[in-house]
């Protein structure tokens, strides 16, 4: 069975807490982002060490396995990794569309390895944190926006993108964020 794609508007995160996971974004920094990106990648990686058979297996048919999240976390960290590049070279740049479920099945996520997955994952946050890391003083009011309209600053882009890897961790284990 395909997984039912996500059509949600998630832009409230930026709003109020997340009654799934947890996670409050209005009570995060966009300054404290990056040092939650690389414990989100380490809690991701002591994960993706378990028994490979338990990482792939999906709770229902309709839902990703774990691998299948962690998959979708290394290329949501590539993604904005990209984007905040642009924010910080262009004035308002109108980000590309990512369609992630169909990045999900043509990337085969849940036949990757979990060893490779870990590794890639752990880059791909680091990166991300170093580039957060680097945005100083008015940067972080810079802007970029999405096809539907959804405008951000490098701020709230920062603190929308980090609810997506601890949401995910809470959809892979059931742990809720505990700040």
């Amino acid at each position: 069975m395909t997984i039912t794609p996500d059509d949600k508007d998630w832009t409230w995160v930026l709003e109020k807490r997340c009654d799934e996971c947890d996670f409050d974004s209005t009570t995060v920094p966009a300054t404290d982002v990056a040092d939650l990106l690389r414990a989100n990648a380490a809690n991701w990686q002591a994960l993706l060490h378990s028994p490979s058979a338990e990482l792939r297996q999906r709770p229902r048919p309709d839902v990703w396995s774990p691998l299948e999240y962690a998959c979708h976390v290394r290329d949501v960290f590539q993604r904005f990794r990209e984007r905040v590049h642009l924010m910080l070279s262009e004035d308002d740049p109108l980000f590309a569309n990512w369609d992630q479920d169909a990045t999900a099945v043509e990337a085969r996520y849940n036949e990757q390895d979990p060893a490779t997955t870990s590794a890639e994952l752990g880059d791909a946050a680091a990166a991300l944190a170093v580039t957060f890391d680097a945005v100083v003083g008015d940067q972080w009011d810079r802007r970029g926006r999405r096809s539907d309209g959804a405008s951000f600053t490098i701020s709230t882009l920062s603190r929308y993108l980090v609810h997506d890897p601890i949401h995910h961790l809470y959809d892979a284990t059931g742990e809720r964020y505990a700040g």
